[in-house]
Parts: structure tokens; sequence; C-alpha cells
């Protein structure tokens, strides 16, 4: 039908006429079949079942309805008869409602009939769809709407876009919004809360280029007057509702306190626009004179809301055409607010917002010598960098790098842009480098310098650096002085320099840890060890003095750290020495901790030194160096029970555990070996009953001279046939045979050179010898093929040593704690070695 109405079909039989004839011929069948349709899908809605079916019928049938509508133009029947129809359901009405609104938002459906427009509002409203129902009316005829309704409407549910669309498109109202607006944020605003928003956004479409907010253009007629009416509502002493005690001027001071920046970007755009106006020019210098009354006299500002303001003014009085005035003095103090400040407080802030000012423009309002002075006075260093830039002095920039806490570690940098970057006059690098000169001695530019030129962490190859001993050690001076607590992690990667001198400067800064490292690694170890005891017995007497005082806890935990890396220090080192060296180390630390035994974590950790110390000395010698000590030799052992009666808990576990491990080894070897006796001495099965090479059966061949050979891994052969394939061999007056089929493939095929080897009696092929019907010799000793097939697997079973198990089991027995593993040489224990496996696997099992 619609091709008809088109005049698109092929082929109309039975019209006649012209197409306007036809087309309203057409026309009214189609309406009259729409309406049929819409009484049909009434009648044939499930009248059982969920909502969801309801809602799915009617969304496959009511859009078909508005889209033929809509395409014939009779928006009449739509919002007439079709809606009425459609109003007798309520899920059929609500579908109907939703199927306008993609029209609406593209613009294909501008008007609406006022009864349509209020149930599609009360029906997003009931659906809670609020985006969707603004979104409607702000692309609306306004004619279409009840205005009073929408506009109460739009009110109650904060919809302040399609408010100001009403006001400004159906009553060229562009002022009242604006109150309405200003009566929502600003007691908030007032308050000291943040709002965010788009209050600003109608401002600056109405000020700038006469558009229309949200949508659309201003009609130019309305343009000036409207630009007059906001600049007005801008700048009012008080609001039309403004309680006695309001502040002057509160509009402009709201928008301030909304978005201080975005504000002054919309009054920079509007000046800019109307620049030629007369009128507008005259507003714009009364706008500057109400900012600066607000903002410069109010304390409710902050530093970077007043720099915001002198930097758009900055910016104004820049321009060519600038016919603005503002007092300069009113610059000076704005200065005197940003670098004279009550407190210290938003210092980088404030910093930030006078270099904003200044590069502006600002600075042509400042006494260039002042600003200098002002800004040294408050730690502006950017500032004065901007300002040497200027007059080109690049060394007294360095200045400020240096005065800089937070940039001074730049200065680097700079000094190398200034001395590599071309631009720079060869003067001008002159200064710059004298400068330099001067300030390396700085003791803390020292360090950073050699900091960065020698620390491998900081990215430098000091395979590239040839400097001498006495610069490393002046850098490990300085790193003592100005970084103590990283002078033992720079020691453990740094190279070239010379042990002793390095030592006599961390003993002579008191750094414990640090001189104990460079003792170690010069060799003394008693040196490195006193050093840590002294370090230890020291804290020791601290905690002894402090009679359970506050700083017990801290000092406990120091204890323990000095503790454990004492241990660690004679644990390294207790493998090198002798019985005597090594008793020079332990008794000391062991008698160290046993002096004050008050407190029980002394006892906790006294106990870690004795279990650590028993693997490298032997425990009838602590005991006997225990009760030789002459405070305990007094009758005061019970103050020592528990230490010696948790060392014969452990020399009693300790013995037990190798009595069971040593029983386990030998239950496991003898098991081991049973099985190997078994499996090497039980007859041979042949996987077949036919030669492997003539592929014959053995029983059918009776040559004298034939033997049949069976291998241990179960395949068989004429001895004929293994030797045409050159399998076996006379070696030492003994038959050696080698088994084709395995050496062939198993081999790659060098069976000649396995041959080789067999001719030579090391063959590795096992294999047994039978004559027909019965197997070879009557010996009960094994014959040489049986000998290799053992000593094959052997070699497959084969796992460490039990005897050196045992001995190493044994030697730890005698040397181990409770809490310690062996720490005996790695190289000579078989437990270290990298081979060293437990075959836990059972042996194969043998076919009956």
């Amino acid at each position: 039908a619609w091709s008809f109405y088109e005049g698109k079909a092929k082929a109309v039989v039975g019209l006649s006429g012209d197409t306007s004839k036809r087309k309203a011929v057409i026309a009214d069948r189609m309406v009259e079949i729409l309406l049929h349709y819409a009484d049909r899908t009434l009648k044939k809605c499930p009248d059982q079942g969920k909502i969801q079916v309801m809602e799915q019928h009617f969304q496959d049938v009511v859009p078909v309805i508005v889209d033929y509508c809509l395409l014939l133009q009779r928006t009449d029947l739509l919002f007439n008869q079709i809606y009425d129809k459609m109003s007798e359901n309520s899920v059929a009405k609500g579908i109907f409602l939703e199927c306008l609104e993609p029209y609406i938002l593209s613009d294909k459906l501008l008007g609406i009939t006022a009864q349509v427009m209020k149930d599609l509002l009360l029906h997003f409203q009931d659906k809670n769809r609020l985006e969707n129902m603004e979104a409607c009316i702000v692309h609306m005829d306004i004619t279409s709407l009840d205005i009073q309704q929408v506009v109460l409407l739009c009110w109650e549910n904060h919809l302040y876009d399609a408010m100001i669309y009403v006001y400004n498109s159906g009553m060229n109202d562009f002022i009242s919004p604006m109150e309405k607006l200003f009566k929502v944020i600003a007691p908030p605003l007032n308050a000291g809360k943040s709002l965010t928003g788009t209050v600003l956004l109608p401002l600056k479409d109405c000020c700038l280029a006469g558009r229309a907010y949200p949508l659309g253009d201003i009609p130019e007629d309305l343009v000036p007057l409207v630009k007059n009416q906001i600049f007005e509502f801008l700048i009012r002493l008080h609001s039309t509702e403004g309680s006695v005690d309001e502040e002057v001027y509160p509009h402009i001071r709201t928008l301030l306190h909304f978005d201080t920046r975005e504000f002054l970007n919309v009054l920079a755009l509007t000046f800019e626009d109307f620049k030629n106006d007369k009128q507008a020019v005259e507003y714009q210098q009364r706008i500057v004179d109400i900012l600066l009354k607000v903002m410069v006299e109010n304390s409710d500002f902050t530093p970077s809301q007043v720099g915001c303001l002198f930097t758009f003014l900055a910016r104004q009085l820049a321009k060519p055409n600038n016919t603005l005035f503002v007092n300069r003095t009113l610059f000076d103090q704005v200065l005197e607010f940003l670098c004279s400040p009550d407190d210290d407080s938003r210092h980088s802030e404030r910093q930030q917002v006078l270099l904003e000012l200044l590069q502006a423009g600002g600075i042509v309002q400042f006494e260039e010598s002042r600003l200098i002075q002002m800004a040294e006075k408050a730690e502006f260093y950017q500032i004065c960098e901007f300002m040497y830039e200027r007059e080109l002095r690049y060394d007294k920039i360095i200045d400020c790098y240096l005065r800089d806490p937070v940039r001074k570690e730049e200065v680097f940098n700079y000094i190398h842009n200034i001395l590599s970057m071309p631009g720079y006059s060869a003067e001008e690098k002159q200064a710059v480098w004298q400068k330099a000169l001067e300030h390396i001695e700085d003791q803390f530019l020292l360090f950073q310098f050699l900091r960065s030129l020698l620390d491998p962490r900081e990215g430098i190859n000091q395979d590239l650096l040839h400097l001498p001993p006495h610069v490393t050690e002046q850098f490990i001076e300085l790193l003592c002085q100005h970084s103590p607590d990283h002078v033992l992690e720079t020691l453990k990667v740094l190279e070239y320099c010379r042990l002793e001198e390095t030592i006599q400067i961390t003993q002579k800064h008191q750094l414990h840890e640090a001189s104990s490292y460079l003792l170690e690694k010069k060799g003394d170890i008693h040196g490195a060890f006193l050093v840590m005891l002294e370090r230890l017995q020291s804290k020791l007497l601290m905690l002894t003095q402090d009679d359970g005082g506050s700083a017990e806890l801290p000092l406990l935990e120091s204890i323990e750290d000095t503790l454990m890396k004492t241990i660690a220090l004679c644990q390294r080192n207790s493998h090198n020495l002798n019985q005597q060296q090594r008793e020079a180390l332990w008794f000391p630390l062991l008698e160290a901790m046993m002096s004050p035994q008050k407190l029980s974590a002394l006892k906790s950790l006294t106990m870690q030194v004795l279990n650590n110390m028993a693997a490298f000395i032997a425990l009838p010698s602590i005991l006997q160096r225990i009760l030789q000590d002459p405070v305990y030799g007094k009758g005061k052992l019970g103050e020592i029970q528990g230490l010696v009666l948790g060392m014969l808990d452990t020399f009693n576990y300790e013995q037990t555990l190798l009595e069971t491990t040593t029983n386990l080894l030998n239950h496991d070897l003898h098991w081991s070996l049973c099985n190997l006796r078994a499996s090497v001495t039980r007859g041979l099965t042949p996987k077949q009953d036919y030669c492997c090479i003539c592929l014959q059966q053995y029983k059918r061949r009776q040559e004298s001279a034939d033997e049949i050979i069976v291998f241990s891994c179960g395949h068989l052969y004429h001895s004929l046939c293994l030797l045409s394939k050159e399998c076996g061999a006379v070696s030492k007056d003994v038959m050696r045979w080698m088994c084709y089929k395995c050496n062939s493939s198993n081999k790659g095929g060098k069976l000649s050179e396995n041959f080789s080897e067999l001719k030579k009696g090391s063959g590795t092929s096992l294999a047994q010898v039978s004559l027909p019907g019965c197997w070879l010799g009557s010996e009960s000793a094994l014959d040489p093929q049986q000998i290799q097939a053992f000593d094959q697997l052997c070699r497959l079973n084969r796992g460490t040593s039990r005897l050196a198990l045992l001995t190493e089991l044994s030697r730890s027995g005698e040397k181990h704690g409770l809490l310690s593993v062996s720490h005996g040489d790695s190289a000579s224990s078989v437990f270290q070695n990298e081979t060293f496996q437990l075959h836990l696997a059972p042996p194969p099992l043998m076919d009956d």
C-alpha cells in the first residue's frame, strides 16, 4: 500500500487519475486499515499471564501504528482517535507514549497536544526517567506545553535545563531562571560547600553570541536586550528577595565561589565578543571594579582564587586595545597578599599563582626590584628564576635551585643544559661555570654530585670511571655525615675504595655494622666480631639500666636485630676456622647473652645462640664452659636450668633422630640388595618362540653348531644368525654376544661401534646362552653375560653411597642443634651435591 501511495509500484491496476487523487484515495484507505489494525491490536491482546507478555505484544504492534501515522503526516489521527483507543489499555498507553520519544529527540515530532504532552511527562515521572523527560522538553514546541505545569514539574524534580528552556523560549525571560538557580546554589556555597553543575553555561551562552540554552539561538533582535539584562543582573547590589544581612553584589560573589576560574573565563570571552560595544565596555569596567571590591576586600577567597582574578586582569590590561583601568596599587596589595601571608600554608599554591600572573603579562604592573626582593623573602625561587631569566642572569638562577628544597637536585641538569645547548653566549656560559665551581665546595652539594657519579645504583657505568681512591673515600665520608643509614648497602655495591682507610672512616663515625662488614671483607673475622659484640653489649647494658621503662620493647627489638647479625657473622666464618678460633667467637657471644638473665625474652635469644653454636662447638665443651663460669659456679645454676635442660633435650632428640635414620637406611639397603639379587638370578623368559633375525621357530632348526641365545631384554636369536649380523665375538676365550635388535634400533644404527666395544670386553649387552631346549652351563657361578647384566642393573639403580649418607648423618648428628640445620662445607657434603637424589621407586616387577 505504501508503494502505491508513493507511486513506486511497478503496476497499478484499477486506479486512474492524477497522482494527488490517487494518494488521497490510498491515504483514506490506509487510515481505515490503521483504525482497524488498532482495534484488532486491543482485541487480540493476551488477557492472561504475566505483564511482560502484554508489554511484548504492544511493543510489536504499536510502533507500526505510530510510524504509519507520521509517514502519512496525520498527527491529528495519531493524537486523537488512535490515542483514545490506546488509552483504553494502560499497558498500550505506556508503550504508545514511549514510542514518541525518539521522534521528539530527532525533531521529527515538534507539536503534541497538551493532553498527550501532559500524559507523557507524567508517564516519565512515574517511571523515574527524569533525564528522558528533560531531553524531550527541550526539543518540544513550547506552544504545545502547559508552561505553568511544566515549570512546576521541572522545579520539583531539579530539571534546571528544561526549566531555563521553557522560560527562555516560551516567555523570552532570561533572568527569572537565573534568579531561581541562584536561590538554589547560594545557601550551600555561603556555608562553605563545593558544588558542581552547569549554572555557568546559560550565563555563558546568553552573554556571548546570542545562543539560547541549551539548544537553538536567541532571536537576533533580542540579543542586545538579553546581553544588557544579564549584565544588569550580575551587577545588582542585592538580590530581589535578599535578607537584611546579605553581602553586596551577591550574584557575582556566588559565581566566584561556585567556580572562580570558569566564571572569569566566561567574562574574558564576553569582553572579547563585545569589545566594540560602548555600553558593554562600561559594563566591563563596572564588573571589574565589583570583582576587585568583592575579592580583595574579603578574606573568604583562597590565594588561588585571588590569583585567578589578577591573572585575568593582567591578560585584559596587556591587550593592545585595552580600555579597562585598574589601580596599580591593587597589584601591590596582591603581591603583599601572596608573598606575606599570615602563615606558611599554601606556599607552593601561592608561588604558582604569582608565576601565572607574571607569565600572563602582569609583570608590567610591578616594580621588578621590589618583586625580586619580595619573592626571595617568601622563598618563591621559581619567581626569582623567572625574573633572572628575563635579565639573562643565568648564574643567579643556580642560587635559586640550590636554595629551593624542592628543586635542589635538578641544579646539575640546569647547569648541563646551559653549558651544552645553543642559544647562550660564551660570557653567559662562563658565568654559569664559574658559579658552579664556587658552589661545588658546598659539602652537601658535593655529596650529591659524588653519589650520582659513584653509586652504581644511580646508573653510572663504573668501568668508565678511573677515579683515585681518595675520591671514593671522600664520598664515603660525606655519606656517613649526610645519609648514615645507607652506608652499609652502598659499601656492598661500591668498588674502588681502600679497605683500611674506609674502615677508619666508618669507625670515626661509629657506624658499627659498616665497620664490621669491612673488617670481615678484609679477613679480620675476630675484629669484625668484636665490633658487633661491643655494640650488642652496650645495648644489653642499656636494657638492664632501663628497669622496665617505656623504651624496653624497641630496645629488645634492636638487641634481637644486632644478635641475629652477629650470629650470621659467626656462622659464615666458622667453617674456615679451627676449634680454638670458633670458641673465641661463640663463647664470648654466649657469655654476653647469659650475663643479664632476668628477662624471659633474653632467655629465648640465648637459646638461639646455643642452638646455632651447637653446629660448630661440641656439646660437652659448651656445658663445661657454662659450669666453669664463676657466676654459675657458686650455686646459681638454677638461673640457667632451663638452658641446660633445653640443650640436653636437643641432644636426646638428635640422638633418637640419628638412630632412627640409620635403621631406616639399613632396612632400605637390605631390601634393595635382596631385590637386586632376586632380579639377576632368576631365569629369562623369551618374548617369542622364534628368532628375531630369521623369524623361524628355534625348535625347527637342529644344526649341531647352532645354539639359542636369549637376552635379558626378552629377544631370542640363533647363534649363527647373530654371528651373521656380527653380534658375537670372542674376548679372553669367552664368547660375548650383543642383542642385534636393541642395539640397531636404540643406538641409532651404530652396531659396528658397539661391536668393537664388545670385542674389547666392555660391551653393554646382556645375554644368556642356551642349547636347544636347555640353558647352557651348569656352574653355580655367574657367567660373563650374567655379570654384565648385573652390572648394568646396578648402574640403573645406583644412588648416593649409603656409607657416605651414614657418615654425613653421623657427623651432622654430632654437631646439629635442635633449631639449626647443618652449615657444613657445601662442597664436601653429599646432601649439597647437585647430583644427589633419592631413588625411592620400587624395583621392577618380574613376570612369573
